[in-house]
């Protein structure tokens, strides 16, 4: 869901809304229903619990209808999230894009009740609550808000339900396929090392995920056409907001600053040679093509001071020194940091264990230094012997003060590119299975835009 909505939508402007609303309702066009005898509405194919007329049919997905105002509902919802500043142009692609959302909102629904899962009312209020909340506003206030620009609080709650319940059923489905090996962590590591001493990129992305192989080429000219109106002076971030799958959709496109090492190597590569302001043609990476634009750039950071997160153990020489020695050596092999955040307790009742971290050389004890000092990730110190025990520090992470995410971060960031490769043929996959009927066609684009 766009957790930044209500802060842009209490930007628009009335007139940017209406002017926006009323092209796109000037441009709803149906597919041309055949006359029935007698001269009503040729009903063929319509579900038979549908009792509003065929021609405000937009989609039918297996047995539930998508109306025409469903899709004018969802316009509006896109059109006031980018500020009302759409190019009228982009109308035809924007109605595409709704009934899109629609359609795959539906089939996200759909298969989730196969499996008994209901997004709960309460999840959905507490998304509204969010939502409100970061516009000062309770869901009551926003729901007058929505109002005000013709639109139902229903036709929000619909599309914070597919949001809810699609992470679940993935998770729970091929949550365990999406692994992350060390050799991935190592390699992204490896490429921020070599990028650490190198400028930033502040970066924005558009994701157009591909259904198939076999339409490649379709989605890479619809990239262009995204490329072709930014190119006529429509911001990246609103076309980011409207059209790009990626999560950072909501903050329109924004990834913040990275190094090139940080991205897919395919992108690293292409937007290390872009000037700012510039934008890339489509690319293809992990199944959908990414459209990354390089806004800014700036020198690399200066190495701080090297810290480390630091699996501790210790024990008395009251319990013996060939004793205490066998207990310590096991930390190596104790997961000892178990993600980073725990220990376990499992060397003896006498052994004491502590997690430090992002200790730096002035902050640890001089005794201990010369130990830590030339510890790499994964390494065991000598046993130290001070004050009546023996003492071993077992290096978790080595943070060399070029502010390189963490192990956790990294695996973390590439789990979400798998898990969101994993859903995204999940649900073509669902898709191919259904029946998907689309009614509505998109608007002639207004040529008075280009003057």
């Amino acid at each position: 869901m766009r957790r930044n909505f209500l802060k842009t939508l209490l930007k628009s402007t009335c007139f940017g809304l209406a002017a926006a609303v009323s092209l796109a309702g000037a441009g709803f066009a149906q597919a041309p229903a055949a006359a029935a005898p007698g001269g009503g509405e040729n009903r063929a194919g319509l579900p038979a619990s549908y009792r509003g007329p065929a021609s405000a049919v937009a989609a039918i997905v297996n047995d539930t209808v998508i109306t025409t105002y469903d899709v004018e509902q969802r316009l509006k919802l896109m059109i006031i999230s980018s500020g009302g500043r759409v190019n009228p142009q982009l109308l035809p692609r924007l109605q595409e894009q709704a009934v899109r959302d629609l359609v795959e909102e539906q089939l996200k629904l759909q298969e989730a009740k196969k499996f008994e899962l209901e997004a709960p009312e309460s999840a959905i209020q507490t998304e509204l609550r969010a939502m409100a909340g970061q516009s000062g506003l309770t869901v009551e206030q926003l729901e007058q808000v929505l109002k005000s620009d013709g639109i139902s609080l229903g036709a929000l709650k619909s599309q914070i339900a597919a949001s809810v319940v699609w992470p679940e059923l993935v998770q729970g489905r091929y949550g365990k396929r999406a692994r992350v090996t060390d050799d991935e962590i190592d390699q992204t590591l490896e490429r921020l090392r070599e990028d650490a001493t190198q400028e930033q990129l502040l970066v924005s992305e558009i994701c157009i995920p591909v259904p198939s192989p076999d339409q490649a080429q379709a989605y890479y000219q619809g990239g262009l056409q995204l490329i072709e109106q930014m190119r006529k002076g429509v911001p990246f971030a609103v076309v980011a907001q409207q059209f790009s799958a990626c999560t950072t959709a909501a903050t329109g496109g924004d990834m913040g600053w990275v190094r090139p090492g940080e991205l897919a190597p395919e992108l690293g590569e292409a937007v290390r040679e872009l000037p700012p302001g510039a934008v890339t043609n489509p690319i293809l990476a992990d199944g959908a093509f990414m459209i990354m634009a390089v806004r800014d750039k700036r020198a690399a950071v200066q190495q701080g001071e090297k810290s480390w997160t630091l699996a501790y153990a210790g024990a008395p020489l009251s319990m013996g020194r060939a004793a205490a020695r066998t207990a310590l050596e096991k930390l190596a092999t104790a997961q000892a940091c178990a993600g980073g955040r725990s220990l376990r307790q499992d060397l003896g009742p006498d052994v004491g264990v502590a997690i430090i971290e992002n200790a730096t050389l002035g902050s640890i004890d001089e005794r201990f230094r010369s130990a830590v000092e030339g510890l790499g990730r994964g390494d065991l110190s000598d046993v130290i012997e001070a004050d009546d025990a023996l003492h071993i520090l077992y290096a978790c992470e080595v943070d060399e003060g070029l502010g390189i995410p963490s192990r956790d971060a990294i695996e973390d960031r590439l789990y979400g590119r798998h898990l969101q490769r994993i859903a995204n043929q999940y649900l073509r996959d669902v898709e191919r299975k259904s029946s998907v009927d689309v009614r509505l066609r998109a608007p002639e684009p207004d040529r008075r835009a280009d003057g």
